[in-house]
This record gives structure tokens, sequence and C-alpha cells, in this order.
């Protein structure tokens, strides 16, 4: 049986309480049980953690790009894969943010680093160069987290061109650009365990009624079909380099102040509504598929808050 972090914690409290009750409480338990459950806790405990851990490293001095590692989503990823060991390699535009993270990271004594890389996704040649500039650097990418996303309130009868555009360029190209990239630069090394991880959405499955983000749907859905062409043509290419995509619900992040930023009041009705994911669920969900063993593939992992209903 698997424990959730919160429930061990919850477990270990319970049986320090129980150690340190007296026997006459009408709440407590004789105190050689309780003594005995504090040890089967910390034995669970250390199982849990100590299974993830041996899991990931298999990980540990390599090497990561995640895109959109400046913020959300993106910065909670990077923040893990140190943790875990890995050399991540972040890129933002603001990559003042990224730095902020790593010195962050190196305070918290994480095995891994974090090299801060400003890169714009809306231009080819900074991708390549920015590839170019791994190569030389950390000899090349074996994990690829193509996190970066945008939306913007456009609609398909009333949208504008520019930002239709915007949407394409970061949403989809971007990834596919990342994505061979990668792939190239794990051929070239003969590494052939890499793993390619697209965040994608729940978007990316089903059309919710608004306009505002119809388009941005649209981009999403392209994302479901690349990742699973990706797979395919993964096979025909005889390696057991994996693909995977990411699909949250409504995870709290910078997203609908960015897509609401004339609206404010819209903005912060998207996380009122009910209790949204974290930015750490969807990182935990990067672990999880970076952890399976190399002959599992995982394809799509759909989350949602609990209380969300599209």
């Amino acid at each position: 049986m698997q424990h959730s972090e919160a429930e061990l914690k919850f477990l270990h409290r319970a049986a320090f309480t129980c150690t340190s009750r007296s026997s006459g409480s009408p709440l407590s338990l004789q105190p050689k049980l309780g003594v005995t459950l504090l040890i089967v806790v910390r034995v669970l405990y250390l199982q849990q953690v100590t299974g993830v851990q041996a899991a990931m490293d298999r990980w540990r001095g390599r090497v990561a790009l995640v895109t959109g590692a400046s913020v959300g989503i993106g910065a909670a990823i990077a923040k893990e894969l140190v943790r875990y060991g890995m050399k991540v390699v972040g890129c933002a535009r603001d990559v003042e943010k990224i730095q902020k993270l790593a010195a962050e990271c190196q305070s918290a004594g994480h095995s891994g680093v974090l090299v801060p890389f400003k890169c714009d996704l809306n231009n080819e040649e900074e991708i390549l160069s920015m590839f170019a500039a791994i190569k030389v650097q950390h000899k090349g990418v074996d994990v690829c987290i193509n996190n970066a996303g945008l939306a913007h309130p456009e609609s398909l009868l009333n949208g504008q061109t520019s930002s239709w555009k915007n949407m394409l360029d970061v949403n989809v190209l971007a990834l596919c650009i990342c994505t061979r990239e990668a792939y190239q630069s794990m051929k070239e090394r003969n590494v052939d365990d890499g793993h390619i991880i697209n965040l994608n959405s729940m978007s990316g499955h089903r059309v919710v009624p608004n306009a505002d983000v119809h388009f941005y749907s649209s981009t999403k859905y392209a994302v479901t079909a690349l990742t699973e062409g990706l797979r395919q043509e993964l096979r025909e290419a005889n390696t057991h380099i994996r693909a995977t995509c990411i699909s949250p619900g409504v995870v709290e992040t910078e997203f609908a102040p960015r897509l609401y930023s004339q609206n404010a009041d819209k903005a912060a009705a998207s996380y009122t509504k009910f209790k949204p994911l974290e930015a750490i669920d969807v990182a935990n969900s990067v672990t999880y598929v970076l952890s399976a063993p190399p002959h599992v593939q995982i394809g799509d992992i759909q989350m949602r808050p609990v209380e969300q209903v599209s």
C-alpha cells in the first residue's frame, strides 16, 4: 500500500501523541502500542522516500531542459528535479527569476544544480542557440520538459491574428523544435533511455463553453496528437526514448492573471470556486513519470482538482 506524505505525517503525529499522553486519558493508547505505531510509520515513510529516491537515482547528474522555468509549474518542476540531483537547464525570457530560484536550490542544499538560460521561444534561432550552448557546456539533453505555454482571451469569431500566432508559436512550434533538437541530442550521444515530457492540459481533451480559450484549446489538442505521434515515431526509430504528456486541469499559477490581465476580478475568480491543483502537484506527476521503470511507457496523465467538473 502506498501512503501519501500527508498521511504519513498524520500517522507520525498520532503515534507521537500516543507516546506522549498518559494511559489514563480517554484518547490515549498504551505507550507500547504508541511506540510500535511510531516505528511502523517511520518504516513506511523511509520505504516510500527511499523507493522514490532510488527510482530517480538513475537520473542523478543527467541533464534536463525545462522550458518556461521562471514561474509556476515550470519553476516547481525545475526545483524538484534539482532536488533529485539532476542538472537542470531552466529557460525563460525572464532569466532573473530563474537565477533567484537557482540560488534558493543551492541554499537548500539540493544535490543537483539549476542553470538559468535566457531564451525567447518565439524565436527559433534562440532555441537552436540554446541547444548548441547546452551541447558545449553540458554535452546534451537527456530529458526535455516542454512546459512553456500561454493563452490569450481571443475568440474564434473576433480574435486577433497576432494572438493566435503567438499561441501557435509557443504552444506548438516551440514544443516541436525543442522536441526535435532534444531527440537529435540524444541520438548523436547514443542516449537510448531519454524522456520527452509535454505539459499539456485538460483543454487538450475536451472543449469548454468559454470562447476565451477555444483557440488555446486547439493548441493543446495539437499537443495531444503530437505526443502520440512522437511516441509512434520513436518506436519506428527503434529507441527506448519515452514520450509523455501531463494534462492538468485548473492549477493555481500565473496562468489566469496573465490570461485576464485586464480583468483582475475574473482572474481571481478562476481559483476561488474550488480548491485548485498546486504547481507541486504537477511537478510530482513529472517525477512519477520519470521514476517509472524504463520498460513502462506512460502516455498521458490527466489530473483535475477533485471538485472540478469539466
